[in-house]
């Protein structure tokens, strides 16, 4: 399904402001749905003087029309006229008898998108059209509730017709478990005074401790009340339980914690209360405690690893620098680099949020550590990487870290031994697959015949085995060696998944 920006851009948009302007008010879809108790539409012009729904969002509290996504159709020929008038004419424009939908009589309301003037001199511009379609098949008296909720609707939509909604100085990343209209809500006028508190609400604030009645309080009163002396307590609290900016803040008393999102009213330009959602995310912010917890536990686990492993490298260091044989001399410093390289990704890891890596980065890293063997007498060979290999889960990162190690340093080794040369090191990542070369402009090898050493072992265990990818040895023309490695990437998606 094509996402609201390719249907917005394939349809004649090119203002990535005005696009911003339509994903804002799409977020806020669930929001209006449940206020309005009715489904909610987002159209925008065609170049064939019609209109493409390019979001639709479903009442959580009402019965939907549609049971099929609408989102990707053009505007149904007994709503066209209806839309048309209103992107035309920036009015609200309500349907003048009830509209029947695949037998089930419909209200429906369209109301002009307006983006709000970005300058002085510029104008305000309808760059598309809602539609709000009440089924009225199943009607009943309303309750106080659904009567306020409604109320807050038709005062949010007066507000997209003027351009003061969706208001961009909002957060644009709610934290987990923004609160929603059926979590609870609260009502208030320009003073700030309580003029309806829905039973959610109200539950919500009693847990927190306030035993009394919401309506006819000053919402801030109410949060001053329970919150306990000496707490801090979020720097946005004040203008959001005022309802004076469109930002939210979480209150926290006797071990419960209610998330608030407040919405200001505005009635062309000028304030006339606020609505504030309210939602008890206790539960969730335990959780979110328990991840940072936990992440930081993985992280300290990384730092030690890198440690621990960075003191046998010094130990194997230090033992080969004292053997007299030539021979476990080169053992041990080889088991010194392989230690080092699984280092590299243990250090990285210890850096990030994530149990990914920027491989790129580990990868220039980890040639640094063959720098040793580039030094070695008679033999001055130069490292080259070319191309990207992107982000990888930790678990492919060590092994190819590894692998790549082992493949240079048998290439300045053996490849370069006693000369000057070059290694270059190729990646190339597409959406299927992993391929990294490794050339050495070196002596080269007789076509088939690949080392039987420790070496070459680990390469293939690792990358056949642990990565499910390819390897090959083969001979330049004219000169030196490649080896080209292939992962296929479907491994690492699940594997990070």
């Amino acid at each position: 399904m094509s996402t609201l920006s390719e249907l917005v851009y394939a349809h004649g948009f090119s203002d990535p402001a005005e696009v911003e302007w339509l994903h804002r008010l799409a977020g806020d879809g669930q929001l209006l749905a449940d206020l309005a108790f009715a489904d909610i539409v987002v159209w925008v012009p065609t170049e064939d003087d019609s209109f493409i729904a390019v979001a639709h969002t479903r009442p959580g509290g009402a019965a939907t029309l549609f049971y099929r996504d609408i989102v990707g159709d053009r505007v149904r020929p007994q709503w066209r006229a209806q839309v048309r008038e209103a992107f035309t004419t920036g009015r609200i424009v309500d349907s003048a008898s009830p509209d029947w939908f695949e037998e089930t009589p419909t209200r429906v309301r369209a109301v002009p998108i307006v983006r709000a003037r970005s300058g002085a001199d510029a104008p305000a511009r309808v760059i598309g059209v809602l539609t709000r379609h009440t089924n009225l098949g199943e009607a009943r008296t309303p309750s106080r509730q659904q009567i306020t909720f409604n109320d807050c609707a038709d005062d949010v939509f007066g507000m997209i017709a003027s351009g003061d909604f969706p208001d961009l100085s909002a957060p644009t990343s709610p934290r987990r478990g923004a609160p929603r209209a059926s979590d609870g809500l609260v009502r208030m006028d320009v003073d700030g005074l309580t003029t309806f508190a829905s039973p959610n609400a109200l539950s919500a604030f009693n847990r927190m401790g306030f035993d009394d009645e919401l309506e006819g309080e000053p919402l801030v009163d109410v949060i001053t009340r329970i919150l306990p002396e000496k707490r801090q307590f979020d720097e946005s609290l004040p203008v959001v339980a005022t309802g004076r900016a469109p930002w939210r803040a979480d209150i926290e008393a006797r071990g419960v914690t209610v998330s608030l999102r407040a919405i200001p009213l505005r009635d062309h330009g000028n304030r006339i209360g606020a609505i504030v959602l309210c939602r008890d995310v206790t539960e969730l912010r335990h959780q979110e405690q328990e991840l940072i917890t936990k992440d930081a536990t993985i992280r300290e686990i990384h730092h030690r690893v890198k440690n621990n492993l960075q003191t046998v490298a010094s130990l194997l260091r230090i033992q080969a620098r004292r053997t007299h044989s030539d021979e476990a001399r080169d053992s041990l410093t080889n088991a010194t680099r392989r230690v080092s390289a699984i280092a590299v990704v243990h250090d990285t890891l210890s850096e990030g949020l994530t149990q990914s890596v920027d491989f790129d980065d580990v990868f220039s890293r980890v040639l640094k550590l063959v720098a040793e063997v580039a030094a070695a007498p008679n033999t001055r060979a130069r490292t080259r990487k070319t191309g990207s290999f992107g982000t990888l889960p930790s678990e492919y990162a060590t092994p190819l870290a590894l692998a790549l190690t082992e493949l240079v340093t048998n290439a300045v080794e053996h490849g370069l031994a006693g000369q000057e040369g070059e290694v270059e090191i190729a990646a190339e990542r597409t959406a299927d697959h992993l391929e990294v070369s490794v050339r050495d402009t070196g002596v080269g090898l007789p076509e088939g015949q690949v080392g039987r050493g420790l070496g070459t072992q680990i390469v293939r265990t690792l990358i056949q085995g642990e990565l499910s990818g390819t390897i090959d040895w083969h001979t330049i023309m004219g000169s030196g060696t490649e080896v080209t490695i292939e992962i296929p990437l479907r491994y690492i998606a699940r594997s990070s998944s």
